[in-house]
């Protein structure tokens, strides 16, 4: 049993390094803790200071904090036991709990890029639309700001019986010292200009995209794109959820990756499990679908060709890094007026629910300016950070530099299925080139105008929905099958790809795919050689996933001729 003192803190004999100064990060749910990490750095290899944590509970929404504080290493006390403990600093990443009650200066944070968000803590006036202006729950001040104030920068959020309860507000920018003194003037000689260490840190990491991509499984010639969905009923999931259907639907597989972003909170306001469930058939096609606690949305914004957003604060950080976007959601009456959110909503276009996809993000529009928006001390912020927490620590600063550093690269994902999914192929032939370009038959509904009016299915020769393995023209045998075998059990079937580099038609011709050419596209190239009644044996260029490539098909010695066959309809 670990010997503990009353206040939750261990007895200094049992520490191994004799810090001489404690600080308490607060913590309200892992979307902050994430964010007080990034402010912590600060701290980086100065054995003088530690940092304990703990967690406010005054969030609805702070499911996973204890799997965060485990992952992390965090060392977290009850907040009970924090409040009767002293601190020589306590450093939050948002305004909820009783923070008027920590002993200890408080240096308070924004969790997201600035201050951007309307809330109230006043049940009456709605939790994320606060008309009636500031609330009569604890903290709220007559006089001292509006409905339409930032959560964070109004004195509902920032007075407790008419006085300040931070003794540091932190800003990024100078247009919120603006919104400060204007909606709680009282806190405004409290404010500190001092940038936004995400946004130095995407700087930081912008020169490893290509490390970023290989890591998320980016091929050479593929675009990625990031949908970034926050949390709440104007979310892109909440509002707009067949966006990400569409988007893997209408984008050809072998040319797009995409990624979706979705804020921790409505991961954990809905269980991990619930939201991989409601995303599963998405995530059969393709879709990468990080965990909500971790950093690889840092590394999916700068290894990204384009987003498509709403008004969480990925969509500013995607935009700050010159990201072309398209907005699917925007719950205006969330965000706060003359913020660099709204400023985001005056300008992205919004997603058309009928017009294709391919040509709306071609359309997509970039914001260079918004990195300006999100922070006016660029590439300084922890050094900032760093020099405000010393002074109140009453420390002089350690001699090294603090420096924003890289986010790491993600870690590759686990493997999933071992079937990969049906595709819906459109093919032209043009003299000797063959494009071939492939969409997910699964995230299709109806007619969709991105296919071809003659498309052919591919399909594993183990795909579980025999719907689809009955449509396929193409199945891809497993190693080791015998395409005989597969093409009697499967009279819909054309064509088999595979095992190897052989190509095996209805009929017993049979064809070789020398190189590393993928045999399953090399088999819809020679598809769509027949069918324009073409000898397909020779020297091809095959035009597939952005790239081009040579396409060799050799007949096999071995086989009976079959004139008859011309393409996938003559097998009907």
């Amino acid at each position: 049993m670990r010997v503990r003192t009353e206040r939750g803190l261990p007895d200094r004999r049992w520490l191994t390094v004799p810090a001489t100064r404690t600080v308490l990060g607060v913590i309200h749910n892992v979307t902050s803790a994430t964010r007080l990490l990034d402010v912590l750095a600060v701290f980086e290899g100065d054995p003088r200071v530690r940092v304990v944590f703990t967690c406010t509970g005054s969030s609805e929404l702070d499911g996973g904090v204890a799997e965060f504080a485990a992952a992390h290493g965090l060392f977290l006390i009850p907040w009970e036991r924090a409040l009767a403990q002293e601190f020589d600093l306590a450093v939050s990443t948002s305004r909820g709990g009783d923070l008027e009650e920590i002993s200890a200066p408080l240096i308070g944070a924004p969790h997201g890029a600035g201050y951007n968000k309307r809330l109230s803590r006043n049940p009456e006036s709605g939790i994320r639309n606060p008309e009636s202006g500031a609330g009569a729950g604890a903290g709220a001040e007559s006089g001292a700001g509006s409905g339409a104030g930032a959560f964070g920068l109004s004195g509902e959020w920032l007075l407790h019986d008419g006085e300040v309860v931070p003794s540091a507000i932190v800003l990024s920018h100078e247009e919120q010292h603006a919104r400060l003194l204007r909606d709680c003037p009282e806190a405004a000689p409290y404010a500190h200009i001092a940038g936004d260490p995400c946004a130095d840190q995407l700087d930081a990491s912008a020169p490893f995209r290509t490390e970023y991509r290989a890591a998320l499984g980016i091929r050479p010639g593929q675009k990625l794109l990031l949908i970034t969905s926050t949390w709440g009923p104007d979310s892109v999931l909440g509002a707009a959820p067949d966006a990400v259907r569409r988007a893997l639907a209408e984008l050809p597989y072998d040319e797009y990756r995409v990624l979706a972003a979705v804020h921790p909170n409505a991961w954990y306001g809905h269980g991990g499990w619930q939201i991989r469930n409601w995303l599963k058939p998405c995530l059969r096609a393709g879709l990468i679908l990080p965990p909500p606690a971790g950093e690889t949305w840092k590394a999916a914004i700068c290894a990204a060709d384009a987003f498509l957003g709403d008004h969480g604060s990925l969509s500013l950080y995607a935009a700050a890094r010159g990201l072309p976007g398209l907005l699917a959601s925007f719950g205006a009456d969330t965000v706060a007026p003359g913020s660099p959110m709204a400023w985001l909503g005056e300008r992205l276009p919004r997603l058309d629910p009928v017009r294709p996809l391919a040509a709306q993000l071609d359309g997509a529009v970039a914001l260079p300016s918004a990195a300006a928006r999100i922070t006016s001390r660029p590439g300084r912020s922890l050094a900032l950070l760093r020099t405000l927490c010393y002074r109140h620590l009453a420390l002089p600063e350690p001699q090294f530099p603090c420096v924003p550093r890289p986010v790491a690269a993600p870690q590759p994902a686990p493997p999933g299925t071992p079937v990969g999914p049906a595709l819906y192929v459109d093919t032209r032939v043009t003299g000797r080139e063959v494009a071939v370009r492939r969409y997910p038959a699964e995230a299709q509904r109806g007619t969709a105008a991105h296919l071809g009016a003659d498309v052919h299915v591919v399909a594993d020769a183990a795909e579980p929905d025999p719907r689809l393995r009955a449509l396929a023209d193409v199945l891809v045998a497993r190693p080791g099958a015998d395409p005989a075998e597969v093409l009697a059990r499967n009279p819909g079937c054309a064509l088999v790809a595979g095992p190897g580099p052989r190509l095996v038609l209805r009929g017993g011709r049979e064809f070789e795919v020398p190189g590393a050419v993928d045999p399953a596209p090399a088999a819809s190239a020679l598809l769509a050689l027949l069918g324009e009644g073409l000898d397909p044996e020779g020297e091809f260029t095959l035009r597939f996933g952005g790239a081009v490539s040579a396409l060799r098909l050799l007949r096999a010695p071995a086989g009976e001729a079959d004139p008859g066959f011309l393409g996938p309809d003559a097998a009907q």
